[in-house]
């Protein structure tokens, strides 16, 4: 094979790549601002129970059907999409910071600092993020805190081992050397320039993160430990839907789970494409 038939091939594959990219944002746009909007384009009231309509089959007035207890299920979806959206953001946006912030101090710092604070991380990344949930659930009761907390902190060593991992990289580039013949302080250098470098391979995790984040809250919701009914959530939404597939209705559980694959797949492709995007830029 030719080096310019290789190239045309990677050519062709960066392509299609960034389209998958594009369509996985734009999934994602439109997911969440569905979230924002759900008073306004949801059919119907996700509580509103009608058991004359209980288990009915797609129709005009319910597109997608209606749940056991005669709700619209195309309705509590879009509104499940808050509570699915905002857990995994919570999740996110508290391990990220924390994970950046270790692992960033522990490549930046190193010697005992780098031993104390990565044995710290593998202490907690030995404890399975679902039981880690469970275990703050039984003593602070279910709902969404515990869960989010629970995952917090165990999504943090995922963060942190990669930031300082980048972080050890960095420090042996040649701009950091020059800024301290300049006289610049290690803080002024880590904050203004080592960070700023860091951060895409960071975000491109966390984007990742946020996919299995959602996937483990809606397990929790699922076995009961999250997010409590009536309140429309996508996991809640399988978990009650699984005895209508006893009768013969095949969407109150596969309308949910097929929004919790989907959105898990999307964030995937972006945190992948995000990380590809920075590889061909450091090349």
């Amino acid at each position: 094979m030719t080096v310019s038939t290789t190239a045309g091939l990677h050519r062709r594959f960066l392509l299609k790549a960034d389209k998958l990219l594009v369509a996985a944002v734009a999934l994602l746009i439109v997911l969440v601002f569905a979230a924002l909007l759900a008073p306004v384009i949801a059919p119907h009231d996700p509580l509103a129970i009608d058991f004359a309509s209980a288990l009915s089959g797609p129709s005009a007035d319910h597109p997608l059907g209606a749940d056991q207890s005669g709700r619209d299920i195309l309705s509590r979806l879009i509104y499940g999409a808050r509570a699915g959206l905002l857990g995994p953001l919570l999740v996110v946006t508290l391990s990220t910071l924390v994970g950046t912030l270790l692992g960033v101090a522990a490549g930046w710092i190193g010697g005992i600092t780098d031993s104390v604070l990565s044995r710290a991380m593998d202490l907690v990344f030995a404890f399975p993020a679902l039981l880690l949930a469970i275990i703050l659930v039984a003593v602070f009761g279910p709902g969404l805190v515990a869960p989010v907390v629970a995952m917090s902190l165990a999504y943090a060593p995922y963060v942190g081992r990669l930031a300082r991992s980048v972080t050890i990289r960095e420090m042996s580039r040649p701009y950091v050397q020059a800024y301290r013949v300049q006289g610049w302080s290690g803080w002024v250098i880590c904050v203004k320039h080592l960070v700023p470098n860091v951060l895409p391979l960071i975000l491109a995790q966390s984007a990742i993160n946020f996919g299995y984040a959602l996937m483990d809250l809606a397990a929790l919701s699922f076995l009961g430990f999250g997010t409590q009914p009536p309140t429309p959530d996508w996991g809640t939404m399988i978990n009650e839907g699984a005895s209508a597939m006893l009768q013969g209705a095949m969407l109150p559980a596969l309308a949910p789970g097929a929004a919790v694959v989907i959105t898990v797949v999307a964030f995937s492709v972006v945190g992948e494409g995000i990380a590809d995007k920075v590889a061909v830029r450091e090349r």
